[in-house]
């Protein structure tokens, strides 16, 4: 197979839900797709959908589809992971999406000179989950991040519900000059794990305006769109 892509436009997005409600006219999915449409985002991962199962489906008016990997039906709906991908680009996937658990999922794509780019979706636990939680998620994660060749473009996105801190001294091959507020646990376990790969957390490495350094939602304020 050859492939025509040589860069893509990634981002991370925390949905909170891609439940549909009666009181609503238009589908979650497709006022998500016309967003990414309008930022001419190629490739998006997707956190807490909040739906149960696993499916796929194309939004064909914005030209994305989704995959989800879902919480199993009966389960509490309080996480879930995706990516929504511009339609166009699935036949450069040289590998479908896996969905290996309700907060990680994979997916490699095909790129130009014989490279590929493997991406990871993410919905790490909160500071309110358990440690053992935690400690599981991360390990899984690792033992996903081990497999992966360096040959291969690696990109973890998704929401890590962490707070990296601006310690760029300890941390210098993983942390930029840029990061904002203090670090907590949540933030220890991505910095260590990023640390053991041989990981950079990019939007530290960029200086960027106060406004958009942070994302609103509802009355909480969260930290910058890779690091939480």
């Amino acid at each position: 197979m050859q492939s025509l892509v040589d860069s893509v436009r990634l981002a991370s997005w925390n949905v909170r839900t891609l439940l549909d409600s009666d009181d609503r006219h238009e589908r979650r999915t497709a006022i998500i797709a016309r967003e990414l449409a309008r930022y001419k985002t190629d490739i998006a991962a997707l956190s807490e959908t909040r739906l149960s199962g696993e499916t796929e489906l194309e939004e064909v008016g914005a030209g994305y589809t989704f995959f989800c990997m879902r919480q199993p039906v009966g389960q509490p709906r309080q996480t879930g992971i995706g990516f929504a991908i511009r339609t166009a680009l699935i036949s450069q996937l040289e590998q479908r999406q896996q969905g290996l658990s309700p907060r990680l999922m994979t997916m490699k794509l095909h790129l130009k000179r014989g490279r590929s780019a493997i991406l990871i979706s993410a919905n790490a636990p909160t500071m309110s989950n358990d440690d053992a939680d935690k400690e599981s998620f991360y390990d899984h994660l690792s033992s996903i991040l081990q497999t992966v060749s360096f040959k291969d473009r690696l990109f973890l996105l998704g929401d890590y519900n962490a707070r990296v801190g601006r310690d760029a001294q300890t941390w210098p091959r993983v942390l930029g000059q840029h990061s904002v507020r203090n670090e907590n646990s949540n933030g220890s376990l991505l910095l260590q794990t990023c640390s053991e790969h041989e990981l950079a957390i990019t939007n530290t490495y960029f200086q960027q305006a106060n406004k958009l350094c942070f994302f609103f939602h509802r009355q909480n304020i969260q930290t910058p769109s890779f690091s939480h």
